[in-house]
């Protein structure tokens, strides 16, 4: 049988064989070369793995859905590296599983935060957003200064995240827990914020 246009749209189910095909093709030519590609998979100068404080404060950022309002992906635009600083680049996000790069942005790009503001700032910040920005519509996290950080789990998640590549070593997994101790959801939240896009903050 000649196929034709017509009579691959008629035949239902080869067409959707060729679909398959074609998109399986296409997605794997453009996935597949980015694992090859130095710039995509060598972490920057200067990236470090996020210590067990960091990325639990990470868990928090994303349980609570702060990447649904704030992006991490500054684009290469004049308009956009004046205001947040230099654009990312993959290598800053080789040990993110998963990254936080998006397109939606209802407040401002957080990539290169770290620093920006003292603790307080942001204690205050999360508390009550309007005591320091008082058109912020984001809602108020006080409840995270009163939740201990479940330290039971965190040399788990640090194993797992070794399995896919991350440099953990036995020892920084067993000494996990104790540096959880005592510290709270919003204290690791901030230190997250805090160490968020510093390799590359002062490049141009």
């Amino acid at each position: 049988m000649k196929l034709t246009h017509d009579s691959i749209e008629r035949n239902v189910g080869l067409l959707i064989i060729l679909i398959v095909l074609v998109i399986s093709v296409g997605g794997l030519l453009e996935i597949v070369p980015q694992f090859f590609q130095k710039s995509t998979t060598t972490p920057v100068e200067g990236l470090k793995p996020y210590d067990p404080v960091r990325l639990s404060g990470r868990d928090i950022y994303i349980r609570e859905g702060c990447y649904n309002c704030h992006s991490q992906m500054i684009r290469p635009f004049r308009a956009e590296t004046e205001r947040y600083g230099h654009y990312s680049v993959a290598g800053e996000f080789v040990y993110d599983h998963p990254f936080q790069w998006g397109s939606k942005r209802t407040g401002p790009d957080l990539h290169r935060v770290g620093g920006r503001y003292s603790d307080e700032w942001h204690r205050a910040h999360l508390i009550n957003p309007r005591d320091v920005v008082p058109e912020s519509n984001m809602p108020a996290y006080a409840f995270l200064d009163k939740t201990a950080v479940n330290a039971s789990v965190i040399g788990a998640k640090m194993s797992a995240l070794r399995r896919v590549g991350v440099p953990y070593s036995d020892a920084e997994i067993a000494g996990a827990s104790k540096l959880l101790e005592g510290k709270t959801e919003l204290e690791v939240l901030i230190a997250y914020l805090q160490g968020m896009g510093i390799e590359l903050k002062g490049a141009k």
